[in-house]
């Protein structure tokens, strides 16, 4: 019998690990790169919503799109205006008695940021037209009591005159009776006030002209303009103090005190209105501009911020139906012209439904305002205020909607979401405005950066590249592409390759990187070698 040498015939376990090549896969696993980690955000920017053009009434709703739809741009621009409008005709004029103590007038401040060249003036004109109409139509009435004032005034003055004249050479017992004449005769004089012509609106205009107004118009004004240049009259161009008190107390209707001329004149509510569409850079400008957010001013804003469509606008596009626009003008007339009167506003109520509603909404506004986990606890200043926004929106549509005898109905459950959804819409606004406020330009830098490797769906790149693809009025050298570069790379968005070795003299090559899957899969798919 043979025995068999069985270590000669059975191959050794070094053999079978080099006929799989081990040692080759070993090495190429230890070079691989790590598994990417979910990145971190960029922080709150991104996709923002829509205006919810459907939460108003349908003769505001369908004009907003029309006006839309034939400027070509976001519903945001036409929608945000119309607020402004609304507010205009019935600030100061009604109030929502949320509950208790708890008074919202129904005026707003609406900023809305779009870049030059967005037909920003062409908006403002079509959705403020009305009002300029209903400016003149008050005006007309008021002419002939005006007239008939001033020569009542006149011609008082001149018995006045007469009278004390009388007096001033009267002598003995009639000298006592003629002065008792002259001073009945200016006490009539002062008892004949001239009606003041209407005025709704102003646009540039200084803090000091605008408190003189607004207390000429019983406490009611509107600031409406499609620039933003009131900030810097605010921060004190002229003056060179800031003067921010008519827009603090004109948001939440407290009293104003205006001295001139040598005597004080009071409003006990002073109701302010401010529209705006500025240019996006002022949004970053305000936040500095001494005391605007320390005081309070940024956080009585509701902000918005649509996406440009400059570039991509229809040529041809559809104009404003008639019907439409007439509809619009003739019931936002209606509602400025009917509650222009209201000397002592209306007092609007919640239904029981209604109030149960908006009641679950304070307890969720509640919990995001907390410091530790709520999304609003970086901007209490503004979210702070947020609940109240949403009883003045509610307050707008409810009278929006009933044009004729609003005041005399609760404002219903519809009406309350429909006010939600709106706050809703500015409060994501909100987030990315403040964001924007406080945003370093490194962190800029970086968005700038991450948008261009979303939009190409890059999955390799070099800084050379980078810089040669990147628009060069936002990066002028190279070095400047460093920190943005650093900061994705630490938020997990990229990660920086081994450098090659050098193989000559030649130049060093550019660092490459590698890109997050996550972006690649929003991109176009396009690879750079």
């Amino acid at each position: 019998m043979t025995t068999l040498n069985t270590h000669s015939t059975r191959p050794t376990a070094d053999a079978i690990l080099d006929g799989l090549r081990a040692a080759d896969q070993l090495a190429e696993l230890h070079d691989a790169p790590p598994a990417w980690e979910p990145p971190a955000p960029l922080g709150q920017r991104g996709e923002l919503p829509p205006f919810p053009v459907h939460a108003l009434p349908s003769w505001v709703a369908e004009h907003i799109s029309a006006v839309a739809e034939e400027t070509q741009t976001p519903l945001d621009l036409a929608g945000c205006v119309s607020l402004a409008a609304l507010s205009t005709a019935a600030g100061g004029r009604a109030v929502v008695n949320v509950r208790g103590s708890w008074v919202e007038p129904v005026n707003l401040f609406v900023l809305v940021a779009m870049p030059p060249g967005s037909r920003k003036s062409a908006v403002f004109r079509a959705m403020t037209a009305p009002l300029i109409r209903a400016e003149g139509v008050l005006q007309d009435r008021i002419g002939p009591q005006i007239t008939e004032a001033e020569v009542a005034r006149r011609l008082a003055e001149d018995l006045a005159e007469k009278a004390a004249r009388t007096a001033a050479s009267a002598q003995g017992e009639a000298a006592t009776e003629a002065i008792a004449e002259a001073q009945s005769a200016a006490l009539a004089v002062d008892g004949i006030k001239i009606p003041v012509k209407p005025r709704l609106m102003a646009d540039d205009v200084t803090a000091e002209t605008a408190s003189s107004i607004l207390v000429e118009q019983g406490g009611r004004l509107a600031v409406l303009s499609a620039e933003g240049g009131i900030f810097a009259t605010l921060a004190g161009r002229y003056s060179g103090t800031p003067n921010l008190d008519l827009f603090l107390k004109g948001h939440a209707g407290d009293p104003l005190i205006i001295d001139r001329r040598g005597r004080s004149e009071r409003v006990d509510q002073a109701v302010l209105t401010m529209g705006l569409a500025v240019q996006p850079e002022i949004v970053s400008d305000i936040a500095t501009m001494p005391g605007f957010r320390g005081k309070g001013l940024l956080g009585r804003i509701l902000y918005s911020l649509p996406k440009s469509n400059v570039g991509y606008r229809k040529v041809d596009a559809p104009t404003v139906p008639e019907p439409v626009s007439a509809r619009y003008d003739a019931e936002l007339q209606r509602l400025t012209i009917g509650m222009h009167g209201w000397e002592d506003p209306a007092r609007l109520v919640l239904s029981p439904e209604a109030a149960e509603i908006f009641t679950e909404h304070r307890r969720a506004t509640e919990r995001r305002l907390r410091p530790d986990s709520g999304d609003l606890g970086h901007i209490t200043d503004w979210a702070g205020k947020f609940d109240g926004a949403v009883m003045r929106l509610a307050g707008l549509i409810h009278l929006a909607g009933r044009i004729e005898d609003g005041w005399r109905h609760p404002i219903s459950p519809k009406t309350v979401k429909a006010a939600i959804t709106l706050g809703q819409y500015f409060v994501a606004h909100a987030l990315a405005t403040f964001d924007a406020m406080g945003a370093d330009p490194d962190l800029e830098a970086a968005r700038t950066v991450h948008a261009w490797l979303q939009r190409t769906g890059t999955t390799r790149f070099t800084v050379r590249e980078a810089f040669t693809a990147l628009p060069r009025s936002r990066f002028r050298k190279v070095a400047e592409l460093e920190a943005p570069l650093d900061l994705l790379e630490q938020l997990g968005w990229i990660r920086r390759e081994p450098q090659p070795p050098r193989t000559g003299p030649g130049r060093r090559p550019s660092p490459a990187y590698a890109v997050h899957p996550s972006i690649r899969q929003h991109g176009t798919g396009r690879t750079t070698a």
